[in-house]
This record gives structure tokens, C-alpha cells and sequence, in this order.
């Protein structure tokens, strides 16, 4: 019984601290707790129905905030981009797109990873800036172009950009952002 209660209080408390991590990062982000979960929601279900039919065919990134989805990537064919944009439509709670697909040959892993590093960079850049908040900030780059989302004022959609348009190997910077000034 003594082993019962202390396996309870350690559950207790790393499922505290886990929820505690979550309530502060929510916090910060200007999305209501239900629209975080929807854009989860439609980015992993997007994907899953994309790569259910076009796996090897195209490569493709989702990127939901506030239910505005961008499409980014590569696909073979015209065909599959349009196809691809008609899937994440019927995704439910799905608001806006926009297709940023690129047709073409598939790029090779080592332009993927140069593409992750340029989204980790600007995400830590942005973590040290102290005039903007990172959780309102969604960022997506795909062939070096950089995409910003989220709900922000004018000035941090500013800075943001800055920081994005001066961070190496970024191409150019799209703003996508819902401004609440």
C-alpha cells in the first residue's frame, strides 16, 4: 500500500509539472486553448490523409494557426498540388489556406535539413528577443523562404520579420500574420 501511495504522488507530480509547462506556454499564446488543440488537430490529420495518397509523390508541410492553414512543399504534379489543397479543405474546423506548393522534383534530405535549421534559428532568435513573445509565433520555411504566422501587433510582426530576413540562408520572408492592432 505504502509503494501504491508513493507511485501515486510521483505520477501526481510529473503530471503537474507536464501540465504547469503546457497552462505557461498556452498562456502566452493569443490563441484560446480550443483553437491550439484544432490546429494540432488539422495539422496531423492533413498529413496523415496527404501522405495516405501521396507519399511518394510529394513532400509536404502543414502549418495551422488559428485555423488558417499553409501548405508548403513539393509535389511532381499540378495535380497533386490541387489535390493536396482539397484534402486539407475537408479537414474540419479549417478556416483559410494557402498553397505554397512548389511542383517539381522532390528535394533531397540535405535541403529539407537546411530548411529545419533556418525555422530552429529564428525560433531561438526570437526566444532571446524580449520585445516579441515566441508562442505567438508560428514558423514554417520551405526552399529558404520563410513563413511567419500568428495573431500579433504590427510592431512584433516587424521585429519578427527582421529577425527572419537577417537569420543566413533565408531567401525571403512571407508574412501571414492576423494583426489584433
Amino acid at each position: 500500500m505504502r509503494y501504491l501511495v508513493l507511485a501515486l504522488i510521483t505520477v501526481f507530480i510529473f503530471t503537474a509539472q507536464g501540465c504547469a509547462g503546457f497552462a505557461k506556454k498556452s498562456a502566452a499564446d493569443r490563441r484560446t486553448a480550443g483553437t491550439q488543440i484544432e490546429d494540432s488537430t488539422i495539422e496531423k490529420t492533413s498529413i496523415e490523409r496527404i501522405q495516405e495518397k501521396y507519399k511518394d509523390t510529394s513532400q509536404i508541410t502543414i502549418t495551422s494557426y488559428n485555423r488558417f492553414v499553409l501548405i508548403a512543399g513539393d509535389a511532381l504534379s499540378e495535380d497533386i498540388k490541387t489535390e493536396v489543397e482539397r484534402i486539407v479543405r475537408t479537414v474540419p474546423n479549417v478556416k483559410k489556406t494557402a498553397n505554397e506548393v512548389v511542383v517539381g522534383a522532390l528535394r533531397d534530405s540535405a535541403a529539407r535539413r537546411t530548411d529545419a535549421s533556418i525555422t530552429s534559428n529564428i525560433k531561438s532568435r526570437l526566444g532571446k528577443n524580449k520585445s516579441v513573445q515566441t508562442a505567438t509565433f508560428q514558423v514554417a520555411t520551405s526552399r529558404g523562404i520563410v513563413y511567419l504566422l500568428g495573431l500579433t501587433t504590427h510592431a512584433e510582426a516587424n521585429v519578427a520579420a527582421d529577425i527572419a530576413s537577417t537569420t543566413a540562408d533565408v531567401k525571403q520572408v512571407v508574412k501571414v500574420f492576423e494583426y489584433i492592432d
